[in-house]
């Protein structure tokens, strides 16, 4: 089992260093009051062409709309990883606590990696209270989707988030 991933969003140097420590060129930074989006191309992974991520640290998520590959999409429309996001300075620190959210818009949402969550929990690489947030995060989440019809921006809508997208194509 792996230490928490952590990703660094340097909104000054226009770069995001990924979860492997490498430093990739970022297309696009905005800040608002409820977050930061960064849209890039993916370097090196066969599934996946581009990616664009809204860090929302009141939420404790990071939602991601994945680009994939001819012949690699996934049956999902938004990723979210359950998180921590802190800033230090200019730049946004994520810590991965290791649940994620599959979300399909309309039909459903799946939480994945539990598996990942509860081994890291045991071996104490994610502290109790740092696990209890994460998991209140996930239901929190969840709950939201459920109750806005597995619609995304109608749950960040109501809590006066929107999300604005850069259109494939």
């Amino acid at each position: 089992m792996h230490p928490p991933k952590i990703a660094t969003f340097d909104v000054p140097a226009q770069v995001n260093i990924d979860t492997k420590g490498n430093a990739r060129p970022v297309d696009e930074y905005r800040e608002t009051h409820f977050g930061l989006y960064m849209s890039r191309a993916m370097v090196d992974r066969p599934t996946a062409h581009w990616m664009q991520t809204w860090l929302l640290p009141g939420l404790g998520l990071a939602v991601t709309d994945w680009w994939w590959k001819p012949g690699h999409a996934r049956d999902q429309d938004f990723y979210l990883d359950v998180c921590e996001i802190h800033r230090e300075d200019e730049r946004w620190i994520m810590t991965d606590h290791y649940l994620d959210i599959v979300v399909q818009h309309r039909r459903g949402a799946q939480v994945i990696d539990v598996d990942e969550f509860t081994a890291a929990v045991a071996q104490g690489l994610l502290a109790p209270d740092a696990a209890e947030l994460a998991l209140h995060r996930t239901y929190r989440a969840v709950d939201g989707l459920a109750s806005h019809g597995y619609d995304l921006a109608g749950w960040l809508g109501g809590l006066g988030i929107e999300l604005t997208w850069k259109h494939q194509g």
